[in-house]
């Protein structure tokens, strides 16, 4: 079984990684856990989380790496660096939103990537940054083992993680993001019936 690490840190922004998780994690080659800093982290939204793995207990070979923004994406801890460039270096699919995009932009993990985030002008103190000509305005942009998404584009960053990580087919992807873009209704009159 396949397996999807979901990075949260303290205050993440839970809608950020809803669709995604909730996907995956109905998907018998699948296992979704999360990993953080801490035992216990909070949502924005006020959920209280107990996560599965503190960083340098989680698995060797997971299959999916995937950071969910927040407000707490300002953070030099040295074990969170190392887990991701040890997932890039590892040539691990990697997803990022919001602000754990800022923090691939603020470490120089972006450079070799074409990309997209909140704003590429919040990024012109970032010493490690250099590389504005690959920043895309697009919801989300996906690029060798990296997909990268604004805060307000969790179904079209769920949409390019699948299709990053060969969940399903292209087709069969785009008719669920279609569902959950549109809804039901607007899904049933252009595929013709439920699923």
């Amino acid at each position: 079984m396949k397996q999807a690490l979901f990075l949260i840190l303290d205050e993440y922004a839970d809608w950020e990684g809803a669709y995604l998780s909730s996907t995956l994690n109905q998907s018998e080659d699948w296992s979704v856990h999360t990993i953080s800093l801490e035992d216990t982290v909070s949502s924005i939204g006020g959920f209280k989380t107990a996560v599965d793995y503190i960083i340098g207990s989680e698995p060797e070979d997971f299959n999916l790496l995937v950071m969910v923004g927040g407000n707490t994406w300002n953070n030099d801890h040295k074990k969170l660096f190392h887990l991701i460039k040890t997932a890039f270096q590892n040539n691990i699919p990697i997803g990022a939103i919001c602000g754990g995009v800022d923090y691939l932009a603020k470490n120089g993990f972006l450079n070799d990537y074409n990309h997209t985030g909140n704003s590429v002008d919040a990024w012109n103190d970032y010493e490690n940054y250099h590389d504005k000509s690959s920043f895309f305005q697009q919801q989300a942009v996906k690029d060798k083992n990296l997909v990268t998404a604004n805060g307000t584009a969790p179904i079209e960053f769920t949409h390019l993680v699948l299709e990053l990580v060969a969940f399903d087919t292209s087709e069969n992807i785009k008719r669920m993001m279609y569902m959950y873009k549109y809804g039901f209704y607007h899904y049933c009159e252009k595929y013709g019936g439920p699923f």
